[in-house]
């Protein structure tokens, strides 16, 4: 049994191997495994709880890579099926001078688009404690279907749901249709985590006030606002804080929001009252910022990753 279920996209990301240069640049390219959906589910194992992910890859060199280097890492992969149609989805990505990220996609289509209603795993997801999703995946049809499809059974099933919408504009058709689908994944979810960025976009301001104004529904239990070295901000229907994070030297800023959730999740599953508790909420944050910080630290997303020991050792 995997107490969290991670569904949506896995992918190869090509990191320049070298800092501060555009795409053009770029001498060479590391490969490395990505995706935030299996981000989080390395995540969550590498700290100790156990998590499955549901999606799709190619038949190919690079999606049975991505599948061994799940399988490695304790990531339960029953849930993940290959196509013979599509071929596993690429993503290039120019690191900034400041760590941060640009990137360039191949997905026309790609595997994980065309996952299936009929693919999802519902005796995995009403084993579950917590299902977790993007908004990629909602994208197109049929893996929209498909991740709406697992959203209502883990509904239905009384499970945690939780939600990182993940602005990628350069994958959907506008800005509209980029708006209206991460919308939609929010609505779905208990606990969101949105950046600075991600809720500019939504709401139009920065000021955490919109969360309440604009996003926040009846469903929803937390929403973190995660704000890079500043730290995050927690916030639900009767408390909030503000959490500071830790001064890194960041090399890459690649899956330090998926660190970041993978931290805060791993408390979660362990307590669920946590999310009642500010108190226990805000060291909850602590460790989740201490994740995210670590991350920075190493090029790529999943090789970054720490574990629980590498976390308590950071504090």
């Amino acid at each position: 049994m995997s107490d969290v279920i991670c569904l949506g996209e896995l992918l190869i990301d090509f990191v320049p191997t070298v800092t501060g240069v555009t795409l053009i640049d770029a001498p060479a390219f590391q490969k490395a495994p990505g995706g935030a959906p299996a981000n989080v589910a390395v995540g969550l194992s590498r700290l100790g709880i156990s998590s499955a992910f549901m999606g799709k890859v190619g038949d190919d060199a690079f999606g049975h890579f991505l599948a061994n280097i799940l399988r490695d890492a304790g990531v339960n992969i029953q849930a993940l099926h290959f196509a013979t149609e599509a071929r596993t989805a690429l993503a290039f990505v120019s690191l900034k001078a400041d760590g941060d990220r640009e990137f360039m996609f191949y997905r026309h289509p790609s595997a994980d688009m065309l996952f299936t209603p009929e693919e999802v795993d519902t005796d995995l997801i009403q084993q579950a404690k917590l299902l977790h999703f993007g908004s990629i995946s909602l994208i197109s049809s049929p893996s929209r279907e498909a991740t709406l499809h697992a959203i209502d059974c883990a509904q239905q099933a009384g499970k945690i749901i939780s939600c990182d919408p993940n602005l990628r504009l350069a994958l959907w058709q506008d800005e509209q249709a980029a708006r209206e689908g991460m919308l939609l994944a929010l609505k779905q979810a208990q606990i969101v985590k949105v950046s600075e960025e991600e809720l500019e976009f939504l709401t139009g301001t920065t000021d955490p006030a919109a969360v309440y104004q604009q996003l926040w529904h009846d469903r929803m239990m937390l929403l973190l606002l995660t704000k890079g070295t500043q730290g995050c901000r927690f916030m639900t229907s009767h408390a909030e804080g503000e959490v500071p994070s830790f001064p890194v030297k960041a090399i890459d800023t690649t899956g330090a929001g998926d660190a970041f959730m993978a931290g805060f999740l791993q408390g979660i599953v362990k307590n669920p009252e946590i999310l009642e508790d500010p108190a226990q909420l805000n060291q909850l944050c602590r460790f989740a910022n201490a994740a995210g910080a670590l991350t920075t630290t190493q090029r790529g997303a999943i090789p970054a990753l720490p574990t629980r020991q590498q976390v308590d050792s950071f504090f």
